[in-house]
């Protein structure tokens, strides 16, 4: 059978293509480049499989500055078809005939061209992308401008500890449609917000991940999403993004004082076990509020007092920052509806989303004041 093509005109990655409804055609998303360039980013779903690891393509390419292209190619042809040979052996030694591969590489040139020949020889369909990686991140840039506002956004709202990620959660159990920004940045977005055990993502991961999300919702159905600033730990989120979610209607959690508090007791576990790194974060703060106030909260640490502890962190510094922030930015939040929860039990929030979701808010309405008394 005759291989076929990828011809550009039928899957080059532009600004208003979905993208990756076309590779789910493919049997496999195969990424040819090095480690540390799949390691920033890559296609959702794709694979890794180098035709030339970090080392060896380093020397390849100060042989094609240093000696010559020709030598470098000789070398280079030798290592790729030494580690396509390998990844047929072990990654893609289950593969039957009729297996369909897309491969890319950098910009579609000779890496992913050369893995794709020998997968043809085998007698496997495989096929290029377009441009590569780098027509795909001009694909997402692009895309990540225009795809929000698509959608019909809910932003749900309410300070420090109102437990804002986990209505999300219950609400996507409830069988509405959900975007938590936070889960996809592994950050809760507050100077306390590290997650332990996960590093945040590179930028570019993170808006390749953002935009596989936004492409699996239903523009029929309303999106609930956090308010979240601009910046969530190190990353930024989009433009288009933040500019759609401060004009949309808005949803405000009123979650009991001593349910927040147990909230974030159990959310900053970490810092509970590790007080040294709790004071390096606190540290931070010492511009805002002082050495003296900030001494203060390092004292209740010390002696234990936790929930004490995050009640006057609560009351001096949360509380405000979310006054201050939110209602400047968020321009239909004096509008919004508002939501009652009454403990930190995971029941509150299940039963809160149920009824919330069940008003059936249809694109383009607002949703009116809900006060729902979870117990």
């Amino acid at each position: 059978m005759p291989a076929r093509s990828l011809g550009a005109r039928n899957i080059s990655p532009v600004t208003g293509t979905d993208l990756f409804s076309v590779l789910s055609g493919f049997d496999g998303v195969v990424d040819c480049r090095s480690p540390s360039e799949y390691s920033e980013d890559h296609i959702p779903g794709a694979v890794s499989a180098p035709v030339l690891d970090d080392v060896e393509r380093a020397a390849v390419g100060t042989l094609y500055k240093r000696v010559s292209p020709f030598e470098a190619k000789k070398v280079g042809a030798a290592l790729v078809a030494k580690n396509v040979a390998r990844h047929i052996e072990t990654l893609f030694a289950g593969k039957d005939r009729g297996w369909r591969p897309l491969v890319y590489c950098w910009r579609g040139g000779k890496r992913s061209a050369a893995m794709a020949h020998i997968f043809r020889e085998v007698g496997w369909d495989a096929q290029t992308l377009a441009g590569g990686y780098r027509g795909y991140r001009r694909w997402v840039v692009g895309r990540l401008q225009e795809l929000p506002s698509r959608f019909d956004w809910r932003v749900v709202h309410g300070p420090t500890g109102s437990g804002k990620s986990r209505f999300l959660g219950a609400l996507r159990r409830a069988g509405a449609q959900v975007l938590d920004l936070e889960d996809l940045a592994a950050h809760r977005g507050s100077v306390l917000g590290d997650l332990p055990g996960r590093p945040q993502p590179s930028q570019k991961w993170f808006e390749s991940q953002l935009l596989h999300e936004l492409s699996a919702l239903e523009p029929a159905r309303p999106v609930f999403v956090e308010g979240e600033s601009k910046k969530i730990g190190q990353l930024q989120v989009p433009q288009a993004l933040i500019g759609v979610m401060r004009a949309s209607p808005c949803i405000v959690l009123e979650t009991a004082r001593e349910a927040r508090v147990s909230l974030l007791i159990d959310e900053y576990r970490h810092f509970i076990e590790a007080r040294d790194a709790l004071e390096v974060q606190l540290d931070c703060l010492v511009g805002l509020h002082g050495r003296e106030k900030i001494a203060r909260w390092k004292a209740l640490a010390a002696q234990g007092a936790w929930r004490e502890f995050v009640a006057v962190l609560l009351e001096e510094h949360y509380d405000p920052a979310y006054r201050r922030s939110s209602l400047h930015n968020f321009v239909q939040l004096p509008q919004a509806a508002s939501v009652a929860i009454g403990s930190a039990e995971p029941e509150a929030f299940d039963a809160a989303a149920r009824a919330l979701n069940a008003l059936g808010i249809q694109p383009g309405e607002h949703p009116q004041v809900l006060h729902h008394a979870a117990a």
